[in-house]
C-alpha cells in the first residue's frame, strides 16, 4: 500500500515537472514570437520613416532642406547633451577623489605621528630594553607582564607600520586615479567647446533655411495649402502606424481609456494655440495644443506605452508617436532631440524629447495631440492640471 503512495506521489511529481518544463518552453518561445514580431514592426517602421523622407525630398525641395539643417541640429544637441552629462560625472568623480585624498592625507598623519611616539619611547627606553628585562631582578610575575605589555607594544607598532605603508600605497593609487581624471575633464571641456561650435554652426544653417521657407509663402493661400499638406501627412502616418502596431498590444496598469481627466501634461507652458481654435486665418483648425517653454525642457510621456514613431515630419519637425493601446496615441512635435527610438518602452513621465522649435516653428513650443482611432481629440479634457492662459 505504501508502495503505491510512493509511486503516485513520484507521478505526481513528474506530471508537475513536466508541466512546469511545457510551462517554461512556451513561454520562451512566446518571448522568441514578441521580440521577432517587435523586430519586425521595427524593420517596417524604419522603412515608413525611409520612405517618408525620400517623399519629403521628392515633393518639397524647402522642407528636405529643414529636415537636413534640423536633424544635423539635434544630432550636434544630443552630442552636447552627452559630453555635459560625462563631464559632470567626471568633475564629481574628481570631488569624490578629492575627498578621498584629504581624508588618506588626515590618516597618513595620524599614523606616521603616532608611530613617531613609538619610535622616541623605543629610542629613551634604548634598544635593548628586553635584553635588560631580562636580566633584571624582577620577580618572574613581574617578568612575565612585561613580556606582554612588549609584545602589545611590538604588535602596535607593526601595525602602525602596516597602515603607514598601507596609506602610501592607496594616496600614491589615489594620485594616480585624479591625473587620470584631470585628463579626461581637459578632453572633455575641449570636445564641448567643439560641439558648441558645431551646434551655433547647425542652428544658423536652420535659421537660414526657415528665413528661405518663409519668404518663399507667399500669400495667406499658400500658407492654407502648406498647413493642409502637413495635416495630411500626419493623418496618413498616424494610420499606417495604427495598422503597423496592431499586432503588438500595449498591457499598462490602466487601460488608458479610464484615465480621461487624470493624465498630466507633458511640458509645463503657455498655452499658444488650443484645441479646436483656428489658425491661417480660420480656414485650418487646431487638431492639439501648442504650449510654449524653453528650448531643451523636459517633454515626458503623459502614460506608459510603446513609441511608434521618432523621427522628423514636415511642420512638426522631430516628432514623437507613443502607442497607448486601445487605440490611442500621443503625439509630441517641434522637439529640439529626440531620446527614445521607434519601438522603445516609456513610462509615464519619463522623458521622451526636448522642447524645441524644430519644423519652422517660430519659437520653441511642444505641440500636443491624443488621437484615438486616428482622430483627434481634444487633450483638455484628458488632463488633470491647466497650465497657464494663453
Amino acid at each position: 500500500m505504501q508502495g503505491g503512495r510512493s509511486s503516485s506521489w513520484q507521478r505526481a511529481v513528474l506530471a508537475l515537472a513536466g508541466a512546469a518544463l511545457a510551462w517554461s518552453l512556451a513561454s520562451a518561445q512566446d518571448q522568441r514570437k514578441s521580440e521577432a514580431a517587435l523586430n519586425t514592426v521595427r524593420k517596417e517602421i524604419k522603412e515608413l520613416e525611409t520612405r517618408l523622407t525620400r517623399e519629403t525630398a521628392r515633393r518639397d525641395e524647402g522642407a528636405k532642406a529643414l529636415r537636413a539643417a534640423e536633424v544635423e541640429n539635434a544630432d550636434a544637441t544630443r552630442k552636447l547633451a552627452d559630453v555635459r552629462a560625462k563631464l559632470n560625472d567626471q568633475r564629481a568623480a574628481r570631488r569624490s577623489l578629492g575627498e578621498q585624498t584629504d581624508r588618506a592625507n588626515q590618516r597618513l598623519t595620524a599614523e606616521r605621528a603616532a608611530l613617531g611616539s613609538q619610535v622616541r619611547l623605543s629610542y629613551i627606553t634604548g634598544r635593548s630594553e628586553m635584553f635588560k628585562l631580562l636580566l633584571s631582578q624582577e620577580s618572574p610575575a613581574t617578568l612575565g607582564r612585561m613580556l606582554v605589555y612588549y609584545d602589545y607594544l611590538n604588535r602596535a607598532r607593526s601595525a602602525r607600520i602596516a597602515a603607514v605603508g598601507a596609506d602610501l600605497t592607496r594616496l600614491s593609487a589615489l594620485n594616480a586615479d585624479t591625473e587620470r581624471v584631470e585628463a579626461e575633464l581637459k578632453d572633455l571641456e575641449a570636445a564641448q567647446a567643439t560641439q558648441v561650435a558645431a551646434l551655433a554652426k547647425a542652428r544658423d544653417a536652420r535659421q537660414a533655411v526657415v528665413t528661405r521657407l518663409e519668404s518663399s509663402i507667399k500669400d495667406d493661400s499658400a500658407t492654407v495649402a502648406k498647413l493642409r499638406g502637413e495635416e495630411k501627412r500626419l493623418t496618413d502616418l498616424v494610420e499606417q502606424l495604427r495598422q503597423l502596431m496592431a499586432g503588438l498590444p500595449v498591457e499598462g496598469d490602466q487601460p488608458f481609456a479610464t484615465l480621461k481627466g487624470k493624465l498630466p501634461w507633458p511640458v509645463q507652458g503657455r498655452l499658444a494655440g488650443d484645441f479646436g481654435q483656428p489658425r491661417a486665418g480660420g480656414v485650418v483648425k487646431w487638431n492639439g495644443v501648442l504650449l510654449e517653454a524653453s528650448a531643451g525642457t523636459a517633454v515626458r510621456a503623459v502614460y506608459h506605452g510603446r513609441v511608434a514613431f521618432a523621427d522628423w515630419l514636415p511642420g512638426l519637425g522631430l516628432l514623437v508617436i507613443i502607442d497607448h493601446g486601445g487605440g490611442y496615441m500621443s503625439l509630441y512635435g517641434h522637439n529640439e532631440a529626440l531620446l527614445k527610438e521607434a519601438g522603445d518602452w516609456v513610462q509615464p513621465g519619463e522623458t521622451i524629447a526636448q522642447v524645441g522649435d524644430t519644423g519652422g516653428a517660430p519659437r520653441p513650443a511642444l505641440y500636443f495631440e491624443i488621437r484615438f482611432k486616428g482622430e483627434p481629440v481634444n487633450p483638455h479634457t484628458w488632463i488633470t492640471r491647466p497650465t497657464a492662459a494663453r
